[in-house]
């Protein structure tokens, strides 16, 4: 029998040991005992992984113990995708050298000023942690100086591939020493990323750790048809029926991650928000919250919550559906946590059975749809919460001082006791009434395997196979839509691609094609976009001018007819140089536009 690897094996330093106790954290992970004896050895590493594996401590622990405490000088440069990402990795190695006298940690991200971030690297930190723009922007601004550089990480590296940062990426790397230490980690490992691996490592040893494609088995899955109610209304339905300790709703955009606050806040829930917007002190301030139980719903887009690890949290809801379906899973590995029973809910549209298909054969396993708590369900448990708080009041000792005033409530000698319990009853209902007026009467809805899909409903009756289709990773077919935005507003392909990505909430392998021209520009997206999101694309604005998103119909002189399927698979659109122009450092993770205006919404009706 295999004896179970501890960090103690490892040869760590008793600092770096304190640390991890202090953290929870008691064995490695698989990549974790695998990459830190080979980097501690001072091997180039080339770790394929999917996010949450525990690949931040895996390459941060072994280059800290390889840390001078004494010079102050970037010795450590972590290259990350987005700011958000960057971000979390430098808090990881914040966590992991806090018992390390003298070794400061600095992100350097795109939206920050750029006079906090040159006080902040006068001060001589060991560890950086950047975007690539915002980096190579530092070196060509010559306030960035990595020749004392010892090791270089590439984290997520296909990511940086497909948000347009490979070029960037490889000017980076020309800049630093030749004599360092180099690890790179990627999910996956297209033609580009192994050019890298080629070009600038020294026979890096490869860590592969299989996806399992798995979700947990203690994760209590399901889906709701998005019919009859607003979504708003359902979510706050489902929160109701549920028994959650801290619950976290995931929504595509910013915008939404408020707007949904709002709803809960004056329903009486304990809700907050978590967008990139929000500054690191705020953030840390609303996560605080949500761990020591002040704080029980936290609204957050998959960007925001990156890295977010709560053991409190046993629900989550799918407000939006996301467009990629490994998301999802990552999405509801936030419950389950730590051993513990997790539930997870799906708010599915009618036009987006396909991604729940999607979402089913990734996890190996159908999805079960479940209805919308009833009118019967939430009286019932309104009736027994509040018979709780009766009882509570039925053991206080301070009862009979309230005795005496029962006499003088009643109105008249014909009221009697029992008619005045249910008018208090009723008063003492509160917010929450007891008695709920009818459930309205929903049409119902066909099934997935009810539904015919399209092609099946076009060729019925055709006895000819239908034509095949290049299979692309579940995005399907793509519409052809205008943007207000081009050549003249001094925009490129990659100020666009990070605009859709960043406030979509959208992978940019699920943007397709995008011609630029003088005044407008086109730009493929999965068709059957949700029309809340493509609403949201109205508004967005690249380089600080609107999109004004439209659909491009038939018949549409202005721009190209839509062109079905015709993005080619990734790896070779992403390394294709004149789609992602260097030329400006504004991106997903370089750009970040105004916060979005809370914006005030109607009391929904109570239910």
């Amino acid at each position: 029998m295999t004896k179970e690897i501890s960090f103690i094996d490892l040869g760590l330093s008793e600092e770096i040991l304190s640390a991890l106790n202090d953290l929870g954290f008691t064995k490695p992970s698989p990549i974790q005992s695998e990459c830190i004896p080979l980097l501690l050895e001072g091997s180039d590493v080339l770790g394929m992984a999917q996010t949450g594996s525990g690949k931040t401590a895996a390459f941060s622990i072994p280059f800290l113990m390889k840390i001078d405490a004494d010079l102050k000088a970037p010795q450590l440069l972590v290259l990350a995708p987005t700011r958000e990402l960057a971000i979390q990795v430098a808090e990881a190695c914040s966590e992991y050298a806090k018992y390390i006298k003298g070794v400061k940690v600095l992100a350097l991200y795109g939206g920050q000023r750029y006079d906090v971030q040159l006080r902040a690297l006068k001060q001589g930190p060991q560890i950086v942690v950047g975007t690539p723009g915002r980096l190579l922007d530092h070196l060509n601004r010559k306030t960035l100086d990595l020749s004392n550089l010892k090791g270089l990480v590439l984290d997520e590296a296909d990511e940086m591939l497909r948000m347009g940062f490979i070029d960037d990426v490889e000017s980076i790397m020309d800049a630093i020493p030749e004599q360092h230490q180099t690890a790179l980690f990627s999910a996956t490992m297209p033609a580009p990323i192994r050019r890298i691996t080629k070009r600038f490592m020294k026979n890096p040893q490869e860590v592969q750790i299989k996806s399992t494609n798995q979700t947990a088995p203690d994760i209590d899955q399901s889906y709701w048809l998005v019919r009859g109610l607003r979504k708003n209304e359902a979510l706050v339905r489902f929160l109701e029926a549920e028994d959650f300790d801290a619950a976290i709703i995931f929504v595509r955009t910013k915008s939404a991650t408020l707007d949904v606050a709002d709803v809960l806040e004056q329903h009486g829930y304990n809700a907050a928000a978590l967008n990139g917007d929000m500054t690191q002190q705020l953030r840390e301030q609303t996560l605080d919250r949500l761990r020591n139980g002040r704080l029980d719903i936290l609204i957050a887009t998959d960007v925001a919550a990156r890295g977010l690890d709560v053991e409190r949290i046993s629900l989550v809801i799918n407000y939006d559906i996301t467009l990629d379906s490994e998301s999802y899973v990552h999405r509801i590995g936030r419950t389950g946590r730590a051993g513990r029973a997790g539930r997870a809910i799906l708010f599915v549209d009618s036009r987006e059975r396909r991604l729940l298909k999607n979402i089913e054969q990734v996890i190996k396993k159908p999805v079960p749809e479940v209805q919308l708590p009833n009118k019967d369900l939430l009286e019932e448990r309104r009736l027994t919460k509040f018979s709780q708080k009766v009882a509570e009041q039925i053991e206080a000792k301070d009862l009979d001082n309230y005795r005496q005033l029962l006499p003088k409530l009643l109105q008249n000698d014909e009221t009697d006791m029992e008619t005045l319990a249910a008018a208090l009853l009723k008063l003492a209902q509160g917010e929450r009434p007891l008695i709920l007026p009818p459930d309205p009467v929903f049409k119902p809805a066909r099934t997935e395997r009810e539904r015919p899909e399209r092609g099946e409903r076009r060729l019925k009756g055709d006895s000819r196979e239908a034509p095949k289709r290049r299979e692309r990773r579940d995005v399907g077919d793509m519409d052809l839509y205008r943007i207000e935005v081009g050549k003249e507003n001094g925009v490129d392909v990659r100020n666009i691609v990070g605009a859709i990505a960043n406030e979509g909430d959208i992978s940019s392998r699920y943007i397709g094609n995008i011609k630029m021209y003088e005044k407008y520009s086109t730009v493929e997206l999965p068709k059957d976009m949700p029309t809340d999101l493509l609403k949201h694309f109205e508004k967005v604005r690249v380089m600080n001018v609107p999109m004004n998103m439209r659909l491009v119909v038939d018949g549409d002189k202005s721009s190209s007819s839509p062109r079905r399927g015709s993005r080619k698979q990734d790896d070779s659109f992403a390394d294709k140089p004149k789609r992602r122009s260097s030329s400006s450092s504004s991106s997903r993770g370089d750009n970040k536009d105004g916060a979005p205006k809370r914006r005030s919404s109607r009391k929904p009706a109570a239910f």
